[in-house]
């Protein structure tokens, strides 16, 4: 993954250690390039006051012999030597080559004459970096009073040196960060994996309890909040397992109880069914309300030995005792043998069985599969019902057997849909007295999957429910 966990904290970490480094080598930078600047700053200034007030002018003053002087003060320049102006009146002299500066601001010409202890500048032109000095010549007349000459000088110092420096300064900042940056990593990268060791413990645990071994457990090291993660984990998943134990047990019991519940009804419902079946044949010959009785002892014993059989068959499913016994028959002939034992071969039941299609089959488990389906849609759907058989293939390309049982009755509603296999699921609550267990749909699911087929249950546009069942037509352990 690009941007999992482990790159995120290794971001984190190294834009920490960016920030930290950047800042610290900024703060750096600039204490140390203010003590620079100001060093050679406070240097020339009061190098050039000192120079000023040692030095006489004779006023008026006059540009002859004015530049030599100018000359020996720009000589003595500290930290090295300056270029001095100096503006009288509109005398311009110079101790270079100009007399007049255009390094010089309007700004510092105004200062200096508003201070009598002068002022000073920093400015860049085209690229350079200079210090200005500006000082005002004075003359005292008295122990604590002075008078302004009228005299200006201006010291013009270049500061390439102190620029370099600065220069270096910063080279040295950003090269030393970015080895810094590289260094940083290591650490980055040691405190991930001690961060996500217990992160993929934690993962590869969760992925073995979905797996089904719920006895998977993670070591606790340390006390920190990974480590209470890992011991919460812990009772967590001793919770779980202990839960699911019980269930699984709870389950194991309640499957053994309606497995032997049935098998017990079995016995004494055989004869009550023998002796319902004697009392039919002679209902006939009692009186009306004898023989009322009689008959609903007969329908309602028939119905519980229908519900019991139901009973063993799923138990049969639950305990995975259930095997299939196959032979290759004719597709169409099992269906009209098993509508033709239930006697549905009237208008109820219209048949599109096309001859030829051979399969591999259980022959009881599919003809209880068309039964409950047929069974089912007279039921609960409208006649005629529709059994439709045919070839196709299925969504991953294997050729299938295809069963559709269709009525026109008003369709499944979609609420029901999504519970229409599930074991004693009925789709109107009021109606808990019906024909059926409840288990019909969810028995034939069963065996559909016992042949490795599916069946669903939907609407067909026009109205009326269709289920659909698609049976492989070579199962793959007969070896075609």
């Amino acid at each position: 993954m690009a941007f999992g966990l482990r790159t995120r904290l290794i971001l984190a970490f190294l834009l920490v250690a960016a920030v930290s480094a950047g800042t610290t080598a900024a703060l750096t930078y600039r204490e140390a390039r203010n003590a620079l600047l100001q060093t050679a700053q406070d240097t020339a200034v009061a190098t050039f006051r000192e120079h000023v007030r040692q030095t006489s002018f004779a006023l008026p003053v006059q540009a002859e012999g004015t530049e030599e002087i100018l000359r020996d003060i720009a000589r003595r320049g500290k930290p090295r030597p300056w270029i001095v102006f100096a503006e009288y009146g509109t005398i311009r002299v110079s101790s270079g080559t100009s007399p007049v500066s255009t390094v010089i601001s309007p700004q510092l010409r105004r200062a200096a004459q508003a201070n009598p202890r002068g002022s000073f500048e920093r400015v860049v032109k085209d690229g350079v970096p200079y210090l200005t000095i500006a000082m005002p010549t004075i003359f005292r007349t008295g122990p604590q009073s002075t008078l302004p000459t009228g005299l200006i000088l201006y010291a013009v110092m270049r500061m390439n040196d102190e620029q370099t420096n600065v220069d270096a300064l910063l080279t040295a900042a950003r090269n030393g960060a970015v080895p810094g940056l590289a260094i940083a990593l290591l650490p980055g990268l040691l405190a991930a994996r001690s961060v996500l060791r217990p992160v993929r413990e934690l993962r590869r645990a969760a992925h073995s309890m979905g797996s089904g071994r719920l006895d998977t457990r993670i070591p606790v090291r340390g006390t920190d909040e990974l480590a209470d993660l890992a011991h919460t984990f812990n009772e967590t998943a001793g919770s779980l397992e202990h839960s699911v134990e019980e269930l699984r047990r709870a389950e194991a019991r309640a499957r053994r109880f309606a497995s032997d519940v049935s098998h017990e009804l079995r016995t004494p419902l055989a004869g009550m069914l023998a002796v319902t079946e004697v009392l039919d044949e002679d209902a006939g010959q009692l009186d009306p309300d004898t023989a009322r009785a009689v008959r609903l002892i007969s329908a309602e014993t028939g119905k519980l030995a229908v519900l019991v059989e139901d009973l063993i068959e799923i138990s049969r499913f639950d305990a995975h005792a259930a095997e299939l016994n196959t032979d290759e028959l004719d597709a169409a002939e099992a269906i009209r043998k098993t509508l033709g034992n239930r006697h549905w071969t009237d208008d109820r039941v219209h048949a599109e069985l096309p001859d030829g299609i051979r399969v591999r089959l259980d022959p009881r488990r599919f003809d209880i599969v068309v039964a409950n389906l047929v069974g089912n849609a007279l039921r609960h759907g409208a006649a005629p019902v529709t059994v439709r058989l045919s070839t196709g293939t299925s969504a991953d390309g294997e050729a299938v057997l295809i069963t559709e049982v269709a009525d026109n009755g008003p369709g499944i509603r979609p609420d029901v849909l999504p519970h229409i296999f599930d074991r004693f699921y009925k789709a109107d609550a009021a109606r808990t007295r019906s024909a059926g267990s409840g288990l019909g749909l969810a028995i034939t699911q069963e065996n559909v999957r016992l042949h490795a087929g599916t069946v669903r249950a939907g609407n067909r546009p026009g109205g009326g429910a269709v289920f659909t069942v698609e049976i492989p037509l070579h199962r793959k352990e007969d070896g075609a």
